[in-house]
């Protein structure tokens, strides 16, 4: 169900502020909030865009004057923080905009995106960091931050000004979808980074060894027929990238692991008490390279999906905290470039709307408990980023969702709210719904049982 329209965020503050002195309150809730370990029946009160109060005393008791939403004891936590969001605005909008990702966002339970700056033109100058804050406040539902380029073009050739962009916006830098080969290039970004405190995130793999494969390599892509890259391309350019840091002291975040050996580097860094963090997608905790099945395109991703004793790793890793954050690695891409024999199919998925979903196939099957799942989707990624969600407090942002955990649903493609429709959990059974979505107090996404476009 649409949600009454409303003015839209700025990215560099709360959207736009509701009417003075206008009250929500959740009653009969299940508070839950992974940074302060919350978990009890209880309510909260939002009031002029935060969270005023909360807790056992609200449960029943509503404030006069306030609008009253009845939980019925279904979960109300942090909106969720998704810190890997490719965009096609500017220049590939009919792929997504930033209002159409907004919208997908919302639905799924997702407050924040932070968008790539893989775009048409790259987001490698203050104007463009300015044209994305500009787009959101006037067209996105939801909060929307720029992760800038680190290089110009993309290239990986040479560092682009990371303190006036900084100053401009951008909340982190990173090369997108391809890694900074040059290890000297690689090495001052960091030191650069470093005396502005800028995070850097990168995409781990070695383009030479990837260059013109499928999917991972082993028995599956032998059978399909299909070149297959090895794991080495992601771990050698990552371990570099540690040793680097170690040199620099730069920060630096994996942006998204897929392996059992590259969660070994991790683990050895941060056992160094190096600023290292890493991420991973949705697709990679919960798909393996046999859902490839029949060359089905909308699994062809990048890094590639992995064996399934990687993705239970990556499992193990999460549940034991060494993975910092998940994210849904959203990548639009329309029908002209996946409809092709896989080999040339484009790489990416959609899953903004699914990422919340899917991850609670981990919490159902007992692999993950829901604190620690929700942490690396709330809390985790507003402590990494320096954002001021992510977390159930006075005073916080009232950027929140409310779940049924249990209610069972079919994904239909077709009935998403993303431009594109290039979903690997295309007709998947999940079970976990998000009810409403508020985002700085007011409701950006109520689901009322039945889906209306």
């Amino acid at each position: 169900m649409k949600s009454p329209p409303r003015k839209p965020s700025d990215p560099t503050r709360l959207p736009s502020e509701p009417p003075a002195h206008r009250r929500t309150v959740f009653i009969n809730a299940r508070l839950i909030d992974p940074a302060s370990g919350r978990d009890e029946p209880g309510g909260l009160l939002v009031e002029d865009g935060v969270i005023a109060d909360l807790g056992g005393h609200l449960r029943r008791n509503a404030p006069d004057g306030a609008e009253v939403i009845d939980c019925k004891a279904h979960m109300l936590c942090p909106g969720l923080i998704d810190a890997q969001v490719f965009t096609g605005e500017p220049g590939s909008e009919h792929r997504e905009s930033l209002k159409t990702a907004s919208h997908a966002a919302a639905a799924g339970g997702v407050t924040t995106i932070v968008v790539m700056p893989d775009t048409s033109p790259v987001i490698d100058q203050v104007a463009l960091v300015d044209f994305i804050q500009r787009r959101a406040r006037d067209n996105a539902v939801v909060h929307v931050h720029t992760m800038a380029a680190m290089t110009k073009g993309l290239e990986g050739l040479e560092m682009t000004e990371i303190g006036l962009l900084k100053r401009a916006g951008a909340i982190a830098f990173t090369n997108g979808k391809s890694s900074v080969t040059n290890t000297k290039v690689m090495r001052n970004t960091l030191l650069y980074a470093k005396d502005h405190g800028a995070l850097i995130v990168h995409h781990n793999e070695d383009p030479y060894l990837s260059e013109g494969t499928a999917m991972n390599t082993g028995a599956v892509s032998t059978r399909l027929g299909l070149p297959g890259v090895s794991k080495a391309a992601e771990t050698i350019i990552l371990e570099r990238d540690v040793r680097l840091v170690e040199m620099t002291g730069g920060r630096y975040h994996a942006a998204t692991i897929s392996c059992a050996e590259s969660l070994e580097i991790i683990r050895a860094a941060k056992a160094r008490k190096l600023p290292v963090t890493c991420g991973v997608s949705i697709n990679h905790l919960t798909l393996n390279e046999n859902d490839i099945g029949p060359y089905r395109t909308f699994f062809k991703l990048r890094p590639p999906l992995r064996r399934e004793e990687d993705r239970m790793a990556m499992v193990r890793g999460l549940a034991a905290g060494d993975i910092d954050i998940i994210v849904s690695a959203h990548d639009p891409q329309d029908v002209e470039v996946k409809r092709r024999p896989f080999a040339e199919a484009a790489d990416g998925a959609i899953g903004l709307e699914t990422l919340l979903a899917v991850s609670l196939r981990l919490y159902h099957s007992d692999d993950v408990a829901l604190p620690v799942l929700l942490r690396a989707m709330t809390s985790n990624p507003a402590k990494l980023l320096s954002l001021p969600g992510g977390k159930l407090e006075k005073g916080a942002p009232a950027d929140l969702i409310l779940v049924d955990l249990g209610e069972p649903w079919v994904v239909n493609k077709d009935a998403l709210k993303a431009r594109s429709k290039n979903t690997p959990f295309d007709e998947a059974k999940l079970q976990g719904r998000v009810l409403r979505t508020m985002v700085a107090g007011e409701t950006v996404y109520h689901y009322a049982g039945v889906e209306r476009t």
